[in-house]
């Protein structure tokens, strides 16, 4: 169910109480990574611009998306008496991120927005390897090479025929990234596997990487001449694009097996977190800041798939998160979970533009036969739908986490 993200009606809280928020967060906008920069500049046999910013850190343009999501979602809170106004203790917000520098930044432009002035405390691993967010680097998350190819192997069916269905996206991706013949973009796709064992579709791989850099450097409102050689003038070729990175995402981190083995550590402490474990922090609201590699992985195994207007389907852009509430009926104390995808439009996030009731956050919510809907949103029972989640969740697959105060 696919609607716009405004502030709930005063009256919604009479009947249902928002106890909860479990918040998985996309980075938001920044350059390419320096291994996605060498790829794309291979196969399009030229160098794509610098931008202002280090590859793969987040951008003061991207700062600024963020607060103004964070401003929003601080009001939205207190509006409904999650939080209290001020600052906050670390019983109403808990901050973890992923230790990588776009990622540790957004969390602090996402508390910035939410509550200004009050040095909200970010926390994150000393290393650059936390298990909640980077799980591939450890032993516990390790996928079988053989099994990993069977499964993409097995998703991706005839890739000639997936090839030929994307020309559209890829003639049009070709035109405005080449000046020589790229012979790249006419290679036949195929599955390929890395020394260390990690199987990848060549050829889309990079192409979704292209797109992806394209997408950002639209968000970021790069001078024309910085964003395709000044070929792409509209969102609308964005948009158009958009569905290579589909491509890539379904046979990678939304392959059920390999989203299994890494996402489910993720999934977990969202699980135990909405249960009030004693292993989560005491908080009303958890925020973790991660990658849209997280997202995609914890997507495959509720399952939730969604598509906003002007993305192609299950597109993750810069900025947005994946949003666990718990609500609860004041009246029977029955509790429910509301669950929801949400993000900024292109062009929103490239005018950084205030999220306001005119301009709300795009929002499609998680849904099955036993929801309902109500004036707070789709509520879904508590109890199955946390015992459906769990089910999905490989127990093999699980490492201690620890979240320090």
């Amino acid at each position: 169910m696919l609607l716009a993200c405004t502030a709930m009606p005063a009256h919604a809280e009479d009947q249902y109480q928002l106890e909860k928020v479990v918040e998985i967060s996309r980075h938001g906008v920044r350059p390419p990574t320096p291994g996605n920069r060498k790829e794309i500049e291979a196969a399009t046999e030229r160098p794509w611009p610098r931008w202002h910013t280090a590859d793969g850190e987040l951008t003061a343009h991207g700062y600024a998306a963020v607060v103004n999501k964070g401003r929003w979602e601080g009001e939205h809170y207190r509006q409904l008496g999650l939080l209290s106004p001020g600052c906050p203790d670390k019983q109403q917000i808990y901050v973890r991120a992923s230790p990588m520098q776009r990622t540790r930044a957004t969390a602090d432009a996402l508390v910035t927005g939410a509550f200004a002035g009050c040095n909200v405390t970010i926390h994150h691993v000393a290393d650059e390897k936390d298990p909640l967010f980077q799980s591939e680097k450890f032993a516990f998350a390790q996928v079988d090479p053989a099994k990993e190819y069977a499964a993409i192997a097995h998703k991706a069916g005839d890739l000639a025929a997936l090839q030929q269905r994307l020309q559209p996206a890829i003639q049009q991706l070709k035109q405005a990234v080449c000046t020589t013949h790229c012979p790249f973009f006419d290679r036949p796709w195929q599955l390929k596997q890395t020394k260390g064992g990690s199987t990848y579709v060549q050829g889309l791989s990079v192409l979704a990487s292209m797109v992806e850099t394209l997408r950002l450097g639209w968000n970021e409102h790069l001078p024309s001449p910085q964003l395709a050689w000044g070929n792409i003038t509209s969102s609308a070729q964005i948009s158009a694009l958009l569905p290579l990175l589909t491509a890539n995402y379904d046979l990678s981190n939304d392959v059920f097996y390999i989203a299994q083995k890494r996402g489910s550590i993720l999934l977990d402490a969202v699980v135990k977190s909405l249960q009030d474990s004693p292993d989560t922090p005491n908080t009303r609201w958890l925020l973790l800041v991660a990658h849209d590699t997280n997202i995609a992985m914890v997507r495959t195994l509720m399952p939730f798939n969604w598509q906003l207007p002007g993305y192609a389907r299950g597109n993750i852009p810069p900025g947005s998160s994946l949003v666990f509430e718990r609500w609860r009926d004041t009246q029977t104390g029955t509790r429910y979970l509301h669950i929801y995808f949400q993000a900024q439009s292109l062009d929103e996030l490239r005018l950084l533009t205030p999220i306001t009731d005119t301009h709300p956050l795009l929002r499609e919510e998680w849904h099955q036969k036993d929801c309902r809907s109500t004036s707070v949103g789709m509520l879904c029972p508590y109890h199955s739908t946390l015992q459906q989640f769990s089910a999905a969740i490989d127990h093999t697959a699980l490492s201690q986490v620890s979240y320090p105060q």
